[in-house]
């Protein structure tokens, strides 16, 4: 699968304004492949958020694959459970954590109906509503792709909560992915490295290299060791 071609290779723009332009939506059938899959496939997708007053949108550019019960680093390998039932649900949906008691993680359900993958948005890059971003994580000023670099800061730029766990990602308003008008032609360069914080799962599973990230983006959460 690829989304999109978008390939970063220098800063946000602070002055792209997508906030009236009409996007198109990431279709269901989109994210119906499994999870490495489909995290290199979003790396370049769009996420609008619309908190009430304004749309805000950033550029994904890493993510994190999870393949189900299978995979020890997933928290479907307990099986469905209250928290992780949106997981074994159809794709498209939002799966929202909290990690460490205080910080939300957002996941893209993926794969076919009851598989339970998922894919993590590591990090973004903002392209419009940046002022609003800002607000949100305290920060006035500084460089604009370190914004949201990392899980806990895209929730927190974007205003993404637990109360937005289980929505669809393909027809609702408040929340969902949208394809660049403006992705380049060219294929992405994409560079790829473990997952982070998964030691716990274990040799086999903690060092798969299912971290993908755009290999020039300034916003990654943090350096690949390991690349394509």
């Amino acid at each position: 699968m690829s989304l999109t071609a978008y390939s970063a290779d220098d800063t946000p723009s602070e002055h792209t304004d997508l906030t009236l332009t009409p996007l198109r939506r990431v279709s269901r059938d989109d994210l119906a492949g499994d999870a490495v899959r489909t995290a290199r496939g979003l790396l370049g997708t769009l996420i609008v958020r619309h908190d009430g007053s304004q749309r805000l949108v950033a550029r994904i550019v890493e993510t994190e694959a999870y393949a189900g019960p299978t995979d020890r680093a997933s928290h479907a390998r307990a099986g469905r459970t209250p928290r992780t039932a949106v997981m074994f649900g159809p794709p498209g949906h939002a799966y929202v954590y909290l990690i460490y008691g205080m910080h939300h993680c957002l996941n893209v359900v993926c794969g076919p109906d009851s598989e339970a993958a998922a894919v993590l948005i590591r990090a973004v890059e903002p392209v419009s509503g940046l002022t609003r971003m800002r607000e949100r994580r305290g920060q006035g000023a500084g460089p604009a792709a370190r914004l949201a670099a990392g899980p806990a800061r895209t929730c927190q730029a974007l205003g993404i909560d637990r109360t937005l766990s289980g929505l669809d990602l393909v027809s609702d308003e408040r929340l969902w992915l949208a394809l660049d008008p403006a992705a380049p032609s060219a294929a992405p360069d994409i560079v790829s490295g473990r997952r982070i914080g998964v030691d716990y799962a274990g040799p086999g599973w903690a060092d798969r290299p299912w971290r993908f990230g755009l290999a020039r983006s300034a916003a990654l959460s943090k350096p690949f060791t390991l690349s394509r």
